[in-house]
């Protein structure tokens, strides 16, 4: 089980799913206390929500990282997410209780989650956000996340994608494809080898 001490005691753990489930339903509302989403899930159906489940079955077992941030026994806040394809993960939610900001966890529990996925090898992480929100987005671009793609979603409003490249070169390629960077000896001789 991954635990890595932040000092000032705190922590960050890895926490088993039936453990870190009953932690987000309980401290979720206060961190997102102020969200209008709109959970369509509890929306719909019997037949449709039975399909969903049918369909979920489809998926098999993706790869899942569900980390705490804990003070002692205390539960301060937390990431989870879950692999999307071969290469793909998609980090769905963090947070950090209000009393807790400002003091680096936030910051913490992302390095320690890009450290633990490119340990197991993936190529791409990628999270979606409300544009506007600038305490977690700013923090990600720092960290050598990038806009990939804006969104438009009837759940959450209009959503921006931050993608972070593990493999230095698939991230200089993307500085290269938004126009930011011309290509370089490495990346000229990429794509003419692609050309063949």
């Amino acid at each position: 089980m991954f635990i890595k001490n932040l000092g000032n005691g705190f922590e960050i753990r890895e926490v088993e799913e039936n453990e870190f489930w009953a932690l987000w339903e309980k401290h979720s509302p206060t961190v997102f206390d102020e969200s209008l989403d709109f959970f369509w899930r509890e929306h719909i159906s019997e037949k449709e929500k039975e399909h969903l489940k049918s369909l979920r079955k489809n998926m098999g077992t993706p790869a899942t990282l569900r980390l705490g941030v804990f003070k002692g026994t205390e539960f301060v806040g937390w990431s989870f997410g879950d692999q999307q394809s071969a290469d793909t993960y998609y980090m769905r939610n963090s947070g950090v209780l209000k009393k807790f900001r400002k003091q680096g966890l936030y910051t913490s529990l992302l390095t320690t989650t890009i450290e633990i996925l490119k340990e197991r090898g993936f190529q791409k992480i990628y999270s979606r956000h409300n544009a506007t929100n600038n305490a977690v987005i700013i923090p990600k671009l720092k960290a050598g996340f990038i806009i990939t793609a804006m969104e438009i979603d009837d759940m959450f409003g209009t959503l921006v994608h931050l993608s972070y490249y593990t493999n230095p070169l698939r991230r200089k390629m993307m500085d290269f494809r938004s126009g930011q960077l011309r290509p370089d000896e490495e990346m000229k001789r990429v794509l003419s080898e692609s050309e063949r």
